[in-house]
């Protein structure tokens, strides 16, 4: 189910320690966060390599968050059961890679789980106008995906806007997620632009400077709160 309160908070555990993976999901978990998303990368829609559904798998039981899975991957129809049996709640595809978009977003119904689509910095909303009585979450990407630590795109912040006045137009119950360089700096100007989902990762993590890891969350959750007062 989707998580009513704002801001929501999702973790990409693509900066976390590889070998400590069950131990780095408990961690985010104690710090507060709501969701955890897994990056899958398969090395050709994007030029790097991470999780596959085993190892996802492995680290189900350890928290009760809801796990994401976000497919940067070319072909993402064949494995959708298996990221579903590997515990994740909610399958995000890129509109990109998705031949029949539609067909794939009704599949991961099928399969009992939420169903996002993504868009790449260059891609339109145009792109899923057409889908958007399929989706649960639309993801907008203010960086170009592949790699952790990028900074965040600020002219994105028209297109969350314009994705937002989308969703409220049409009365539709979709959560607005935006990822890539978001933290602190950041994470205000895409909630005025409406976006409800704020995943993070490089400011999670200890490379972000001596506070702990609750501390960075709670950090966001003030940054995006007094962004847009009540």
């Amino acid at each position: 189910m989707a998580i009513r309160r704002w801001p929501v908070l999702v973790a990409s555990v693509l900066p976390a320690d590889f070998a400590d993976l069950g131990g780095q999901v408990q961690q985010l978990e104690k710090a507060g966060v709501d969701r955890i998303q897994w990056d899958v990368m398969d090395g050709r829609f994007v030029p790097n390599l991470t999780f596959g559904p085993d190892v996802i798998a492995a680290t189900r039981d350890l928290v009760e968050l809801g796990f994401e899975a976000h497919l940067m991957v070319e072909a993402p129809d064949p494995m959708l059961d298996r990221w579903v049996a590997a515990g994740c709640e909610l399958i995000i595809v890129h509109a990109e890679a998705s031949t029949h978009l539609h067909r794939t977003l009704g599949r991961i119904h099928e399969l009992g789980a939420r169903a996002g689509v993504a868009l790449n910095p260059a891609t339109p909303l145009s792109a899923v106008e057409h889908v958007l009585d399929l989706v649960d979450l639309l993801l907008v990407m203010t960086v170009n995906p592949g790699f952790g630590g990028q900074s965040y795109l600020a002219s994105m912040a028209p297109k969350i806007a314009e994705a937002r006045a989308l969703i409220d137009r049409r009365g539709l119950d979709i959560e607005l997620e935006v990822d890539g360089g978001i933290g602190v700096e950041t994470i205000g100007d895409a909630a005025r632009a409406g976006a409800t989902v704020f995943c993070a990762g490089s400011a999670l993590f200890p490379g972000a400077g001596p506070a702990g890891m609750a501390e960075r969350v709670a950090a966001l959750r003030t940054a995006a709160t007094e962004a847009v007062p009540a």
